[in-house]
């Protein structure tokens, strides 16, 4: 559980050129708070206890901003960077080292019990209040520019942006901010 924590702190520290120290991110980022509730919350999820892990998550919810489903799977080192708004619905699936900023949706487009969200797959960056509905994939390496709304597969290593969110080539994503990964950093 320490090593979880201390991962989960350094990858923080990584992905936000704000933090001043492992302190300050154990103790004031909403994101990482939200992250370590949500774990509890499965546990009790996954233990067949619903109302406990609704309720934890809840609590989570109401103190954090960020409401992620207690039957969602989430990998490791999620950052939830600014959090507030973000919401992942119950059949997501959130790969290992993806970075969600706030306003994010990971939502369904049917009541039916179905696989009805989106998955994410490992090291994809999803941009402030981008909407991503249904059962769709985001490929690995993904970007998916702020504001963007996504209703169809991302293929891997794909920046994508707009309503509806299209591909960008590789030279508009460069002038977007001088280098894709510039414009990966930025946009979000």
């Amino acid at each position: 559980m320490l090593d979880r924590i201390t991962e989960d702190v350094r990858t923080a520290i990584e992905n936000d050129p704000a933090a001043d120290s492992a302190l300050t991110v154990a103790l004031t980022y909403p994101g990482l708070h939200a992250v370590w509730g949500y774990r509890i919350a499965a546990r009790l999820y996954d233990a067949g206890l619903a109302l406990p892990a609704h309720l934890v998550a809840y609590a989570v919810r109401s103190i954090t901003g960020v409401e992620i489903h207690p039957g969602a799977d989430v990998g490791d080192r999620l950052f939830v960077d600014h959090g507030m708004g973000t919401v992942v619905g119950e059949t997501a699936i959130i790969g290992d080292d993806v970075q969600l900023f706030h306003g994010v949706t990971l939502g369904g487009k049917t009541s039916k019990p179905v696989k009805r969200h989106p998955t994410v797959e490992d090291d994809v960056t999803i941009g402030a209040n981008a909407t991503l509905l249904g059962d769709i994939t985001i490929g690995e390496g993904a970007t998916v520019g702020a504001g963007a709304v996504v209703v169809d597969d991302v293929a891997p290593g794909t920046t994508v942006a707009g309503v509806p969110a299209e591909p960008l080539d590789e030279d508009e994503a460069a002038a977007a901010d001088g280098d894709p990964e510039e414009f990966r950093r930025v946009s979000c």
